[in-house]
């Protein structure tokens, strides 16, 4: 829900200025002190995650986190971690998320953080708040602290079934304390509520359709806009101005150069007026270019955290001496988020003071976005994400938050604004092309002997190889892509591990040797030795009846702390029908919070994966996109999905780790080598089928698969 509003915002006010109990009303309050600098975040001097919380004199636990709930089910994994510290049901947990006035600033929802981020702060916010309340117990009832413990919301006498409620505790207080992110918390071996399978509180709402998102608010008042985008990637707007048609009833046209939109009572009416408007617009040439040699001749020479460089020994040599090697280059194509939701924001001012409700996975970064596109003081921006229908890393920024910002204040009243599915395809932006060159070779005994591998343009996730090889130069160059690109689902980890664990496959099959055993052979990380064999042992590698046209692969990652490995069996039937059988993915990402969650997870990552797969690309001509609707852009449709097994390691001895992205990463290779596997045929690059045949009900063609070379 959201909140009344503080003068400024929480993570732009003094700690002693804060105005917890003028929101909240009387209670106890738990906040982290500031992040020291060994506490700095993942990337460069960013701080840690915040958190804060308060008790209430109505039982209720109130914490908040600036990380987003955008589909990947963390709302109730953390609050099950609050539940653990203080010792309550999860139901009593109210978590708040990315509420930019009243939760702690943070960097943004992605790379599989919100875990490893949010979850230690608001742990250790709970685990002090329990301890305050321990100290608050012993002097109300003049007992020792040491004979006290917080158990079932109330602090009792050690072995006692009842004592003092957390609500009677801070009835009439107005306390805050300051809590060290050192303190001590449950280990997770000790778990007695996160760890264990619980059914989410809210889960019912998002199948009965009582969940709200970004898209269904409605305001009083609220009308709705559209905004003018350009025709192709790359045009200007040189000038807009009205047609000569009267606009339809209750519309208004609002031209703010080089931004022009329009406002109606229904969406349709918007769009209605937009199409009046006359806009000439600056068009670069028309350029087909070879995306490939493009790529390849315009990198970028900025420093970016996103590069890489792992050198050792002489793989030149090495390779040249190798008894088998593989040359090769890889390829994976730019893809399409498709979140359910589309891009949408809800925007209501009041005075000067402006709210924005919109589905971002950086609600702090949207704040100055609109911010500074709109001359006002941050102080006065206050971004809000609901419940939003997915982002898969699409969603990042505040443009869509700016225009509906800018037509709210034209038109003095709130104004809604989402993208249509056509417009979320053109005026997105992509999952990076790859182009990946591997040079590799192994010795007759299995040894992997050298690698060389390097990636342009995606990105360095999973760059690095978990095999051991003495002789190796690995690293990646980015790219001045000719299409807009950005952050997706697990980012160059798709790609890399695509072409690492398809080597790996081409370099089993040159030696003779099972890819299980060249795999286990060379594999040095014992996390991820345990997860091939989980998957292997419950697929039952290698005791299949041989069968014409079946094939089966396996493939493993790592990335983002977790490790996942999958095994996939296929049937290829004909030039024209390839299907997946069978999916089956071991998972491991440290101490397991929210079993059901996870499972989840994983699943939903082998359906989005089987998309980027075997279908997804977007394609463009002339710096437009050709196919910006579901019915030409292909995703995975129910007849697409397979048998889907997921084998959870839990690992109560190491800190919980991220579950939305890893876990797709070994999907697209372990398909491509059971491809290989059923045909003799190795393709090299996503989408592996290619483009899907013009009539609907056929399956997509194989057409396209080469012959391995060699």
């Amino acid at each position: 829900m959201t909140r009344g509003r503080p003068r400024r915002p929480w993570d732009r006010t003094p700690p002693e200025q804060r105005e917890y109990f003028d929101l909240l009303g009387e209670g106890l309050v738990a906040q982290l002190a500031a992040p020291s600098a060994p506490d700095a975040g993942s990337r460069g001097d960013a701080p840690a995650s915040g958190a804060w919380l308060h008790v209430g004199p109505d039982g209720i636990v109130r914490a908040f986190t600036g990380k987003a709930e955008v589909g990947q089910g963390t709302r109730t994994a953390l609050g099950l971690l609050v539940a653990e510290e203080l010792r309550l049901p999860l139901e009593r947990i109210e978590l708040e998320m990315a509420d930019t006035d009243l939760c702690p600033w943070d960097m943004g929802t992605f790379g599989s953080r919100s875990m490893p981020d949010a979850g230690p702060a608001l742990r250790a916010a709970a685990a002090g708040a329990r301890e305050a309340l321990l100290d608050l117990a012993a002097a109300a009832r003049s007992l020792p602290r040491d004979r006290l413990e917080a158990r079932e919301g109330e602090v009792r006498l050690r072995g006692a079934t009842s004592g003092t409620p957390y609500a009677e505790l801070v009835r009439g207080l107005r306390e805050v304390r300051t809590i060290d992110r050192k303190i001590g918390l449950t280990p997770p071996s000790a778990w007695e509520r996160a760890g264990h399978p619980v059914a989410d509180p809210r889960g019912a709402d998002v199948v009965t359709g009582r969940r709200a998102y970004v898209s269904d608010l409605r305001p009083p008042g609220l009308q709705y806009g559209a905004v003018l985008h350009p025709p192709r990637y790359g045009a200007r707007l040189r000038h807009a101005e009205p047609g000569p048609e009267p606009l339809p009833a209750g519309t208004r046209l609002v031209v703010e150069p080089p931004f022009v939109g329009a406002v109606g009572p229904s969406p349709r009416l918007a769009r209605a007026a937009l199409a009046q408007v006359r806009a000439d617009w600056i068009l670069p040439e028309p350029n087909d270019v070879d995306v490939e040699a493009y790529l390849r001749s315009h990198p970028r020479t900025e420093e970016s955290w996103d590069r890489v460089e792992d050198r050792a020994g002489d793989p030149d040599h090495a390779l040249a001496s190798a008894t088998v090697t593989v040359r090769a280059t890889y390829r994976t194509a730019y893809v399409a988020h498709v979140p359910l939701e589309t891009r949408a924001a809800v925007a209501e001012w009041e005075g000067r003071r402006l709210t924005v409700w919109v589905g971002t996975q950086t609600p702090f970064r949207a704040r100055d976005h609109v911010a500074e596109a709109l001359a006002m003081s941050v102080d006065d921006v206050r971004v809000i994400v609901p419940f939003t229908g997915a982002g898969f890393g699409g969603k990042h920024g505040g443009d869509v938050a700016t225009a509906a910002a800018r037509l709210a204040r034209a038109v003095g009243c709130p104004v809604a604004l989402q993208y249509s599915r056509e417009e979320e395809f053109r005026f997105g932006y992509f999952r990076p092309m790859a182009i990946i060159d591997i040079a590799a070779g192994a010795e007759k005994d299995g040894r992997l002997s050298a690698w060389t591998f390097h990636n342009t343009n995606a990105g360095a996730a999973a760059l690095r190889t978990p095999y051991r090889v003495a002789h190796r130069r690995i690293d990646n160059e980015l790219s001045e892509s000719p299409l807009p690109q950005g952050a997706y689902r697990s980012l160059a980890a798709n790609t890399n591990n695509f072409a690492r664990e398809s080597v790996m496959d081409e370099l089993a099959a040159r030696l003779g040797i099972d890819p299980l055993e060249f795999r286990r052979k060379n594999l040095e990380d014992e996390r991820l030795r345990a997860v091939l064999d989980r998957a292997a042992d419950r697929s039952g590698w290698g005791g299949w009846v041989p069968r014409a046209g079946w094939g089966h692969g396996l493939a493993l990652g790592f990335e983002k702390s977790g490790r996942v490995a999958t095994v996939a069996e296929v049937e290829v039937r004909g030039e024209r029908d390839l299907r997946v059988r069978r999916l089956v993915t071991a998972f491991e990402a440290g101490a397991i919070v929210h079993p059901r969650n996870l499972l989840s997870q994983v699943e939903g990552a082998a359906v989005q994966a089987i998309g980027g797969a075997l279908f997804e690309e977007i394609r463009t001509r002339a710096g437009r996109v050709l196919n910006p609707r579901l019915s030409q852009y292909r995703v995975p449709r129910f007849s697409d999905l397979p048998e889907i097994e997921v084998v959870l390691l839990d690992r109560p001895d190491l800190p919980p780790a991220g579950g939305g992205e890893t876990p797709m990463i070994a999907t697209a290779p372990a398909i491509a080598n059971a491809i290989f596997d059923a045909t003799g045929r190795r393709v090299r690059h996503l989408p592996l089928l290619g483009k899907e045949p013009t009539a609907p009900t056929d399956r997509p063609s194989t057409e396209n698969l080469t012959p391995a070379a060699g």
